[in-house]
């Protein structure tokens, strides 16, 4: 696939025009403040070019899920806040992101002025992708900048309804990145090329799995999601979290598997407990003999082994989803282990989205691989193969 970049523009025509930047930032609000500002600091280079350039930013993002109304407590005002400390210049804020309110930030930027729109979301034609709602958003800009990867699978007025409406549209650096290197696992690889996929359940994945299979030479299953293909296979699992209802796709998954050369490896060993809140009464078992009354809530000490073993043999790796219940330490200590273990792999490593990327992050390991994924669901779809409707709005014709 091949984008429009801001090259395509080109940068040096932007100087006096108002580009609406659609920017991914979804980020943890607490207290008023912005909790977690890597989504953030993503954003910046591109900001930075069109800057320089002498551009009028007008950014556009959602937050959380206002249920098309406004909630004060998901206003982006924080955001543009910490986004003006990043950026060391002002960030003008409009309280609302169409109407009056918002028109009057918008048209009286100067050259390399930036602002923020309020959370799209607070209207329902943002999800709906309403062309009334499109046309009034198009309406603060002259050219279109979508770096939002993170919602790049949604078909929302801001994502697809605005480049509609804008001859001059580009994917920003950041989406060009994620596009790229998520783009390169689906094409000739460095082998071998090894999965992870973790998560609660199958459900979500059952896509991409399918589409990454055959070019896998190894899948490692973990979390919640392997409880079920274990009980595909058989075994009992106590307590543990299974969908009875995705058992005769698990079966299928790894009689594909079988099919295609791809060896498919499950935990051998798992923590299990009878109670979250208490991880005294924690203990390691036997896939074959996890107690009836206590469920599995991490991958044991073996199964971390032999992880590592396949993780240190990859030239070519994708991961997303925790091998435990991640958030509740030390349920954690599976997932801490494979982000290490990745951390020290010599071939190309990508980690796509939510607690995946929090792990790597928690390890310490971030800077050392190849990509880290802004998009938990985007990058799923993508390599399942699926056609994302932010990025196809910013195709070359």
């Amino acid at each position: 696939m091949a984008l429009r970049t801001l090259d395509d523009l080109p940068l040096p025509t932007l100087r006096g025009q108002r580009v609406l930047v659609r920017v991914d930032f979804n980020v943890p609000l607490a207290g008023g403040e912005v909790a977690d500002d890597s989504r953030l600091r993503e954003a910046l280079p591109t900001l930075h070019e069109l800057i320089a350039a002498g551009a009028r930013l007008v950014l556009a993002s959602h937050c959380g899920r206002p249920k098309g109304e406004p909630d004060p407590a998901l206003s982006l005002r924080p955001v543009a806040a910490r986004l003006e400390k990043l950026l060391g210049r002002p960030v003008r804020f409009a309280p609302d992101c169409i109407g009056e309110a918002a028109a009057a930030v918008t048209s009286s930027l100067g050259d390399g002025e930036v602002s923020m729109l309020e959370n799209l979301r607070f209207h329902r034609g943002e999800k709906a992708d309403d062309p009334a709602f499109a046309a009034a958003l198009a309406a603060h800009a002259e050219a279109y900048v979508n770096d939002a990867f993170g919602t790049a699978h949604r078909a929302h007025a801001s994502v697809v309804g605005v480049p509609r409406l804008l001859e001059r549209k580009a994917a920003g650096r950041l989406l060009v990145r994620e596009v790229e290197a998520l783009g390169r696992l689906l094409g000739e690889v460095e082998r071998p090329f090894a999965g992870i996929l973790g998560g609660a359940k199958i459900s979500g994945k059952i896509d991409t799995l399918t589409n990454l299979l055959p070019r896998l030479d190894v899948l490692l299953l973990g979390g919640g999601m392997a409880n079920t293909f274990l009980a595909a296979r058989g075994l009992e699992m106590g307590r543990s979290l299974v969908e009875e209802d995705r058992l005769e796709t698990a079966r299928q998954i790894l009689t594909a598997a079988e099919a295609a050369n791809t060896r498919v490896i499950l935990p051998v060993d798992l923590v299990v407990t009878d109670d979250l809140e208490h991880a005294s009464g924690a203990e390691t078992a036997d896939v074959a003999a996890v107690p009836a009354g206590r469920m599995a809530v991490d991958v044991g000490p073996r199964t971390r082994e032999r992880f590592a073993a396949e993780i240190a043999r990859a030239r070519t790796l994708f991961w997303n989803g925790p091998l435990g219940v991640f958030e509740t330490p030390p349920f954690d200590a599976g997932t801490t282990a494979v982000a290490e273990s990745l951390g020290r792999c010599a071939g190309f490593t990508v980690v796509g989205g939510g607690e995946t990327v929090a792990a790597v992050k928690r390890a310490g390991v971030a800077s050392r691989l190849s990509h880290v994924s802004t998009g938990g669901g985007a990058s799923l779809e993508l390599l399942a193969g699926k056609i994302l409707p932010g990025v196809a709005a910013v195709e070359r014709a």
